[in-house]
């Protein structure tokens, strides 16, 4: 019988550039079912595949290695190379074969470089370009058909390269006029108005989705317990679960952000996520504190804790291993990443 430690349900994040020492001891205590890396851990091109190649070797599992590449400002890769056209930009352009392209360049990138999940596509809504909710220039349309339909070409370019995906943020930031990293948005909306727009784009990408980002937001007019969505069973078990029957893991939004550990503290908020029904909690900063947040899931049901860890087992055995990397193949990979964001942009030779 597998005795849970509460690490099955962490995915983490690392502090430089390479392993070092006294985080690698953190991991092999810990065993986190993945990593999740950011600008802080890449330099160059070398470097960084190391860097996966060594966490997948402190682990007695296949690892979920993670990543934010979406295109635009939130694209890590352009720490060394160039920059993708944004979900906004690759939008506005209407042509959905640039998307899938864009798709098909990421997985392809993310593959050579040892990554076997991306947190993209974004699935919000942009309703109001003037919110300071962290999704400017990230969303693929103002209209659910074009939100649908641009996220779907985008995961389908990137899962025909071995690459899964994972749709964020559900419920939503779209109304939000609060960042998450720094405190709780709340959204003052009624579930007639979200379920007739916002959440048609989650539930209908459903099919396609590997796993599911929860955010940090409260809506108070749909769920009573004014909790974050991430931590809310309301929104997780009831809503995504039990009626709109996602069998697919759930994934928190960083446990680390303004709007869990001011209210909350993160070991708090990882175990009542878990409780809530997630699967995989980011701890993307706070490394020193896991060792304690593993405690704090550990002490969760056994019940809960099979329910996620089976969903998560059945997410592992999907898991793309790493392309042979060369800086050949990078560079051709950049040269195609610099024409799409030209023909995005429509200034072919000049980009």
């Amino acid at each position: 019988m597998h005795q849970f430690t509460g690490g099955e349900f962490i995915v983490m994040g690392v502090p430089g550039e390479t392993l070092d020492k006294e985080t690698a001891k953190i991991i092999e205590s810990v065993q986190p079912s993945g990593f999740i890396l950011f600008a802080r851990n890449i330099k160059a091109p070398a470097q960084l595949r190391k860097l996966t190649d060594d966490l997948r070797k402190v682990v007695a599992h296949e690892p979920i290695i993670t990543i934010d590449q979406e295109g635009g400002r939130v694209s890590r890769l352009k720490e060394f190379m160039s920059e993708p056209p944004s979900a906004r930009e690759l939008g506005q352009r209407a042509d959905r074969s640039l998307i899938e392209r864009h798709g098909l360049i990421t997985g392809k990138l993310l593959r050579l470089f040892g990554f076997n999940l991306n947190l993209a596509p974004v699935l919000d809504i942009e309703l109001d370009e003037k919110n300071e909710n962290s999704l400017k220039g990230r969303t693929y349309g103002t209209t659910i058909e074009t939100v649908i339909a641009n996220a779907g070409a985008f995961a389908k370019g990137m899962k025909d390269e071995g690459v899964l995906c994972c749709g964020k943020h559900f419920p939503g930031y779209s109304s939000a006029s609060v960042d998450p990293h720094n405190a709780m948005p709340t959204v003052n909306r009624t579930l007639e108005e979200m379920t007739q727009l916002e959440w048609v784009p989650f539930r209908k990408s459903l099919p396609i989705l590997d796993a599911m980002m929860l955010g940090h937001v409260s809506y108070p007019l749909i769920d009573s317990s004014n909790l974050p969505a991430s931590l809310s069973p309301n929104v997780v078990r009831k809503i995504l679960r039990d009626e709109w029957k996602f069998t697919g893991c759930t994934v928190t939004d960083d446990m680390d952000m303004g709007a869990i550990v001011k209210g909350y503290g993160s070991a708090e908020a990882a175990a009542m996520a878990l409780k809530a029904g997630n699967d995989l909690m980011l701890v993307c900063h706070n490394i020193q504190g896991i060792p304690e947040i593993a405690r704090s899931m550990a002490r969760v049901s056994r019940d809960v804790q099979e329910e996620s860890h089976g969903r998560i087992e059945a997410m592992r055995k999907r898991l793309a291993k790493p392309s042979t990397f060369s800086t050949e193949q990078l560079d051709q990979l950049d040269a195609q990443v610099k024409q799409l964001r030209a023909d995005t942009l429509e200034l072919a030779g000049k980009a």
